[in-house]
């Protein structure tokens, strides 16, 4: 029986052992699938233990660059976004399927892409992945971070991304949040003001949990298209799973199978 675990900061309220339990379930695979909070100044010498106990890891906030020098090898979209989320143990490579999940949640949702102006909230981990999908798929990506630089290192590194150092009211297709902003601690919070808001088509939150964010609030309130990241968070899972059990991944099969997740789970 193959052993698996989601890392983080805090992930005690991870879905991350359901999806994976039932997406294993369901495609023939029995595993077990822990949930492993990681001090920050613990971080080297924990991942470093884990390497010996478990089969692979999903990687979540805020590790998803700190993880990359304890690897042997970075492969696909994780070379490309410089972040990774999905550690296959056996041979120590680093994976990236946060983007394939986007795109997908975005395909599903008939969101598009090609010559639209999308504003994007966030250059972290989950930020770079989206932006350099967006971008690739002829977005014209807009950066904001609290952090400028973070933004200017996006928009040095790929075409068709912009950094922003200040939100201007104007109107964009699509606005995605890929800040931690609206969850936790700071639930009841957007990111964003309604002003901005309010002159776009879709709102999209990476967020999944509250379902509807403060920021989705205030779009569904102004007549906006809303998604949030339920979708996504299934998808980079059951691409995740592709790579540790050395699969194909089958989009028909991932969204039947996150239709019958999201079923049984609401």
């Amino acid at each position: 029986m193959k052993k698996f675990a989601v890392i983080g900061k805090d992930v005690s309220r991870s879905l991350s052992p359901q999806i994976h339990k039932f997406i294993s379930e369901r495609t023939g695979n029995e595993i077990i699938y822990d949930r492993i909070s990681i001090n920050e100044n613990t971080f080297d010498k924990s991942v470093k233990k884990l390497f010996n106990e478990y089969d692979g890891f999903n990687v979540t906030i805020p590790y998803k660059l700190s993880i990359m020098p304890h690897l042997n090898k970075i492969d696909g979209d994780a070379k490309t976004f410089g972040a990774v989320n999905t550690v296959r143990v056996s041979d120590l490579s680093g994976y990236n399927t946060d983007g394939a999940g986007f795109m997908l949640m975005l395909k599903i949702n008939k969101v598009e892409t090609d010559g639209k102006d999308i504003l994007l909230l966030g250059a972290g981990g989950a930020g770079r992945s989206v932006a350099k999908k967006l971008a690739a798929a002829n977005a014209n990506v807009y950066v904001y971070d609290v952090n400028y630089s973070n933004s200017k290192r996006l928009e040095r590194e790929f075409s068709n991304i912009a950094a922003v150092e200040n939100i201007v009211v104007r109107p964009y297709y699509a606005i995605i949040n890929a800040t931690g902003v609206g969850m936790h601690e700071s639930e009841g919070v957007s990111p964003l003001s309604e002003d901005v808001i309010k002159l776009c088509e879709v709102a999209i939150d990476l967020i999944y949990t509250p379902p509807k964010s403060k920021f989705l609030q205030i779009a569904e309130n102004c007549g906006k298209r809303i998604i949030n990241g339920f979708a996504m968070l299934f998808y980079q899972a059951y691409y995740a799973q592709c790579i540790f059990f050395n699969k194909s991944a089958d989009e028909q099969q991932a969204v039947q199978l996150f239709n019958e997740f999201r079923e049984g789970f609401l």
